[in-house]
């Protein structure tokens, strides 16, 4: 999931960029756009970094192990040869 701070700068930036006279709507925008973007990254399954970073060394031991076995069997099938 996204973080929330990541939403909150975001919806912060796009209402700091209106025009003076739309800041006095500044609050009701930001909240708006937050509801928004929160609800678009919702449905785009998005992961966080940190799950990416742990689902990569999952696979990068999954890999590893692997490679062992698979230079295991080669030796098996090379004795037994």
């Amino acid at each position: 999931m996204i973080d929330a701070k990541t939403v909150e700068a975001f919806a912060r930036h796009i209402s700091d960029a209106l025009p003076q006279g739309a800041q006095v709507l500044q609050q009701d925008i930001e909240k708006n756009v937050r509801a928004v973007v929160s609800s678009g990254f919702e449905k785009l399954d998005l992961v966080s970094r940190e799950e990416f970073e742990v689902q990569s060394a999952v696979l990068m031991r999954t890999r590893e192990k692997l490679e062992s076995l698979e230079k295991q069997v080669a030796a098996l099938e090379a004795n037994a040869q």
